[in-house]
């Protein structure tokens, strides 16, 4: 019986795999991210007219991206627990000689469930990404016809 509950904890655990992933990739940004706002932060105090407008709508950009990365790596963290809690119960059902189904059920559909709300904060991140680094129309020089 413990190698049929090991062969049913393989799934959780690649989940678990997913998320350290995920959780890697959240990390990296958010290490670029707070490198990006330490840099505006120095230019802050040295800006002044347009140029320092320009600098504060980026550093609310900036502090809105470290917001939602944030919450993406909470969800994250309490997704693995909750993974962590599935397989625990999988072997203490085992262990007790009773079937945990509804418990393994509802721990697993929660960390799954979880997952999914770290990465619309990621789709958020990654959006809001997208937005501010639009170049500005009269960079490109759509209306020339020679390119």
């Amino acid at each position: 019986m413990i190698a049929q509950t090991i062969q049913l904890s393989l799934a959780p655990v690649f989940v678990l795999v997913a998320i350290g992933n995920i959780m890697n990739i959240l990390t990296t940004r958010l290490g670029r991210i707070v490198d990006r706002s330490r840099a505006l932060q120095a230019l802050h105090g040295k800006t002044s007219g347009a140029e320092h407008d320009a600098v504060v709508v980026e550093m609310r950009y900036v502090d809105r991206r470290i917001q939602l990365i944030g919450h993406a790596l909470l969800v994250l963290v309490l997704s693995g627990i909750g993974i962590g809690v599935t397989v625990g119960t999988l072997f203490l059902g085992e262990l007790l000689g009773h079937e945990l189904r509804i418990a393994v059920q509802v721990t697993f559909f929660g960390a799954i469930t979880l997952l999914m709300v770290a990465l619309v904060y990621l789709l958020l991140e990654t959006r809001l990404v997208a937005q501010t680094l639009r170049l500005p129309r009269e960079l490109l020089e759509l209306d020339r016809k020679d390119l």
